[in-house]
């Protein structure tokens, strides 16, 4: 039964997180339909800061918040979660996105045909590679924080979640302009599957796996304490 609850808490989790993250950018949208000047990007990328913080202090201690596949198959690669398991916590964050996107398409209707209800897309000009990059390093950086405050039983664990919620911030308004700051498949994959806008989606899958793995496989090998 204490499974199931890590699974449920994964699931609640992502949904909070593609809500408020995904839905920051449809408030944005209706907000600048409206004539007001909107939150900007400043103003989304503190939402999906925000939300990530909230929902590690909230359900950590169920499961400690992966509310990403990124960081599932970072840990699973590293060998800090068995593979059975991992799977079911990416089912289950994929069900919260999904959720979370369909929850969006019903409350924010002018936004699927416009903005795709938040989904991340490349900025114009942009390529698939610099995509893919960006992803990458914002990626590494994030999941990197998360072994450092998170996951290493040295460091004091009391501002992890402020740590972590504050590298998405500062991923989201790095990236925003570029690739859209996801740092999560699932952050996009929700919206997408809501709103059918799947352009180039395999960017925010191969960067944030990639930098994912990266950031495990460098702590480990570089920062982790080694054992006696």
């Amino acid at each position: 039964m204490d499974a199931y609850k890590k699974y449920l808490a994964e699931f609640v989790g992502t949904f909070a997180l593609v809500f408020i993250a995904a839905g920051a950018v449809c408030a944005d949208f209706y907000l600048k339909q409206s004539g007001g000047q909107g939150f900007g990007l400043l103003g989304i990328s503190i939402a999906y800061g925000v939300v990530v913080i909230a929902v590690i202090y909230a359900m950590g201690y169920v499961s400690g918040s992966h509310i990403n596949p990124a960081v599932t198959i970072s840990f699973w690669i590293t060998k800090r979660m068995e593979p059975n398991t991992a799977i079911m916590y990416i089912i289950s964050q994929i069900g919260g996105a999904i959720l979370g996107g369909f929850a969006l398409r019903t409350i924010f209707p002018d936004a699927l045909s416009s903005i795709h209800l938040g989904t991340s897309t490349l900025a114009a000009g942009v390529s698939i590679e610099r995509g893919i990059l960006m992803e990458f390093i914002i990626s590494f950086l994030l999941i990197f924080t998360i072994y450092g405050t998170l996951v290493d039983k040295r460091a004091s664990g009391g501002f992890a979640g402020l740590a972590v919620g504050l590298v998405v911030l500062f991923g989201s308004l790095v990236g925003g302009t570029i690739s859209g700051g996801a740092m999560n498949p699932v952050r996009v994959f929700g919206p997408a599957i809501a709103s059918g806008q799947f352009t180039n989606h395999y960017v925010w899958w191969i960067g944030p796996i990639l930098g994912g793995i990266a950031a495990g496989i460098v702590y480990d090998k570089l920062f982790a304490e080694r054992k006696k």
